[in-house]
């Protein structure tokens, strides 16, 4: 029986590690995403931005907090005296020669019950003033949220067509490798039959080898832009990512002459100063409110007994209701120096909006010429690409003719390769402006206009 208990427990263990190996071995799907659904994945995703939201939902127990100030306390509380002390009254004997009298006398119950409650009537406002605050904050929070979102909205486009670059490099460079390989070999069939010389041949495989290292970093360039992809979208870096999209021209919207006053009017960080203003000034009313009189009503409601039975007869009990006015005649200029210090957060928060809504149109400035430099940048190399790769084709024809040199050759090669570097990074900063031209404006992803 031992032995078959133990061959039976053997068997368990390796079915379950060969289990395990089995489900190690198991491919690991490959997410396949579009820009909108990366957008998507990482507002479901991304930690920083859920991070964000958490934010709201503790503003939104404040406000609960601040309101169950208005309502009525309610409290019971128990007490069993362990020990004490009775007090003992002595009476002379009446009887001579005898010794005096002594009784003990038991003021106290062992067994209390108190249940008391109390309710403000009125407290200078404060509460009033603790209530609107906590609301202003937690509309501040909301906007929070939306800054998040177009931060991390951002994030995504930078990352996505940051990859989409990565891959556009790494094709120019395999190009110019092609290229530099294919006339390598051009010129060593022209060595081969005495056309070409020992010097021209050993220019070309120079030229190889160092095209070599730029498309090597080029492949690891597009494996770094994957993993920071998968970091802001939330995914585990282990996880196999396909990118559906490629660098195109966006289209030529025109910009009006209100994009300062829409940014002034929607940026999320003007709002929460905003509300920040508001809840500083409910402060400030908090703070006067110290140095007002207040009013509560409460009530105590007691039971005592020396034993420990649910009786009527065994419990005493009293209960009373009280009107409780409080008046602070000095409080060592307490309230004078909240009220300053309310002022003064009060004064700092309207420096601040100032300064950020200056910082903000120069934003919004520096990014409509950012987005118009782009534009002039790609039309300017649109038929670049075009041109160059004729007169690499050019250059070779001649070279083959002997009406070029190899020098010619690598030089049109050389400006194929920086004219397609050229084109595809006009490319991203086209569509990298208009992306920073929409953070800047402070559009939420519904707010922005449609591709």
């Amino acid at each position: 029986m031992r032995k078959t208990a133990g061959t039976l427990v053997l068997s368990l263990i390796l079915a379950a590690l060969g289990s395990a190996v089995l489900a190690a071995q198991e491919p690991i799907a490959t997410v396949t995403v579009t820009l909108d659904e990366a957008i998507a994945m990482a507002l479901l995703q991304n930690p920083f931005y859920l991070a964000t939201q958490e934010k709201v939902a503790q503003a939104k127990a404040q406000v609960r907090q601040a309101a169950s100030g208005f309502l009525p306390t309610l409290n019971a509380q128990g007490t069993d005296t362990l020990d004490e002390k009775l007090f003992v009254l002595e009476f002379p004997s009446f009887i001579p020669g005898q010794p005096p009298q002594r009784f003990s006398i038991d003021f106290t119950r062992d067994y209390q019950m108190a249940l008391s409650f109390g309710l403000p009537l009125f407290t200078g406002g404060r509460l009033t003033a603790g209530y609107k605050q906590a609301n202003y904050g937690l509309q501040a929070s909301r906007e929070g949220v939306r800054l998040s979102e177009q931060e991390t909205i951002f994030n995504v486009k930078r990352a996505f067509y940051t990859y989409l670059l990565a891959k556009e490099f790494s094709m120019v460079a395999a190009e110019s490798l092609a290229l530099a390989e294919g006339f390598r070999n051009n010129v060593k069939n022209l060595y081969d039959v005495g056309v070409a010389s020992k010097f021209e041949l050993l220019l070309a495989e120079v030229q190889v080898t160092n095209l070599k290292p730029p498309s090597i970093r080029a492949r690891n360039g597009i494996e770094v832009a994957a993993l920071n992809l998968k970091t802001i979208l939330g995914v585990p870096l282990d996880t196999p990512l396909e990118i559906k999209g490629e660098l195109v021209s966006p289209p030529l919207d025109p910009v009006t002459e209100a994009v300062v006053e829409e940014a002034q009017a929607q940026r999320p960080e003007l709002r929460q100063l905003d509300y920040q203003r508001l809840m500083a000034g409910e402060m400030l009313k908090m703070a006067r409110g110290t140095g007002l009189p207040s009013l509560a009503i409460g009530g105590l409601y007691n039971l005592w007994s020396d034993r420990l039975m649910f009786r009527k007869v065994d419990w005493q009990n009293y209960y009373t209701i009280s009107l409780s006015l409080n008046i602070p005649l000095f409080n060592g200029f307490d309230t004078l120096a909240k009220v300053g210090q309310s002022k003064a957060a009060i004064r700092e928060i309207e420096w601040n909006r100032k300064g950020l809504a200056e910082m903000i149109s120069f934003e919004v400035k520096q990014a409509v010429l950012n987005r118009a430099q782009a534009r002039e940048t790609l039309l300017s190399q649109e038929k670049n690409v075009e041109q160059a790769r004729e007169a690499v084709r050019i250059a070779e024809l001649n070279y083959t003719e002997g009406l070029a040199t190899n020098l010619d050759v690598v030089t049109a090669q050389v400006g194929l390769r920086q004219a397609s570097t050229n084109y595809s990074q006009a490319l991203y900063d086209c569509v990298i402006s208009d992306a920073q031209l929409e953070k800047a404006l402070g559009r939420s992803r519904s707010e922005a206009p449609s591709k």
